[in-house]
Formats: C-alpha cells, structure tokens, sequence
C-alpha cells in the first residue's frame, strides 16, 4: 500500500520509523491540565537540533502509545506542532511532522460531514462518534522551515483537524454533548490504567528494540 510523508507519495517505511527509534517517549499531559486548554505559541525558530530532538521524542511518544497524531502540548510543550502516524481507510499509510499549521476554511455548504468514532491520547481509553469534514488542507512549514501543504480525506482529514484543535487549546470532547462528554470521562476513568499499563510495555519493548541485545 503507498506510503505518504511529509504529503508525498515515497517508497516503503519500516514499521517502527527512524524518529521513533531515536527519540524518547515522554509522558502524555491528560485532559484537566493547563497547557491543554490554551493555544501554543508559534514557532519561530526552526532547523534546531532541540526541534529535531522534540520531534524525534514526538514519534516515540506517539509509537509507545498507539495514536495515530501527537501535538505539541500533549507532551508538556507549548508549540505549534504535530506529528502523525497513522493508516487511512483505504490502508495508505501517511507519516509527517507541520509547525505553525493553519486548516482550510471551507464553506460550509461545500463541506461533506462524516460521523466516525474518535479518541485522544489525552483522553486515555474511550472512543465517541463525532461529525468532521470528511476533507481537510492543513498548511504550515516543516522542521526547517521550508513550506509544506498537507492534504487528506477521510480518516487522515479527521487526524489533521484533531491534531489543529489541540494546537487552539481544543480537545475533541469539547465538541461533544455535556452529557456524552460526561459518560466519556466516566469510560475514561475505568480505562486509563490498562492504557497506561500498555503504554509502558510498549515503552519496554521500543528500549529493548534498541539495546544491542534486541537487535
């Protein structure tokens, strides 16, 4: 199936990216803490070793915990940034990194909404059926600072706008009926130590993997 990084259409990645394979996970911020409520600052530096190093700790963060994007402000750092890892429907798979992203108004009328189940690694557990446009542009620049234009349907559409909303302060809740939002934290509650608990094996395994042993 083709693979997409950065947008682009290259040839096969290895399960376990390179980024995550250098990188560090670093602990997720949960739903109810600060950093998660308030817009990120913009980037305004970039081609450091410090971002290459944050976005590498990104993608192991994001590989440890099964997600399918990480902003910024999930691991504690307040930045316009995401990364993403994921799958879409058709079984392409689509990986990249954007500073500074900015989505597409479309008009309202020329939106086609679709209804799926999401989830947050911020929101550890549950899953809620939520509406997005099925179609999303998400424009920004790349590590270097170099422009990029990020353009997906479907499952990839629904990560790119989830992945937006953290960077404005939103959670995917906050969109939801204050009584599913409710019965969401309450799944949230019964769920989050197995998540965690996964999380750390997964942990294990990505140190492991790396050790000279694991190899």
């Amino acid at each position: 199936m083709p693979v997409y990084v950065q947008g682009q259409p290259v040839g096969d990645c290895p399960r376990v990216l390179p980024e995550a394979r250098r990188g560090t996970p670093r602990p997720i911020t949960e739903i109810g803490e600060a950093i998660l409520g308030r817009p990120c600052r913009p980037a305004t530096e970039f081609g450091s070793p410090g971002l290459a190093r944050l976005i590498d700790d990104m993608f192991a963060t994001l590989y440890v915990a099964e997600g399918a994007g990480l902003a910024a402000n999930q691991v504690d750092v307040d930045l316009r940034l995401f990364v993403w890892d994921c799958w879409d429907e058709y079984g392409d798979r689509h990986i990249g990194h954007v500073l500074n992203p900015v989505l597409d108004d479309e008009p309202v009328d020329g939106r086609r909404l679709l209804e799926a189940p999401e989830g947050c690694l911020s929101v550890p557990g549950p899953y809620a059926k939520l509406p997005r446009a099925d179609h999303a542009v998400v424009r920004g620049v790349d590590q270097d600072g170099d422009p990029l234009v990020i353009e997906g349907r479907g499952y990839i559409a629904r990560c790119l706008q989830h992945e937006t909303d953290h960077l404005g302060g939103g959670l995917y809740v906050d969109r939801l009926p204050l009584r599913r939002r409710k019965s969401v934290l309450r799944d949230m509650v019964r769920s989050r130590d197995g998540v965690l608990a996964r999380r750390a094996e997964m942990a294990g395994d990505l140190r492991r993997s790396r050790s000279p042993e694991g190899r």
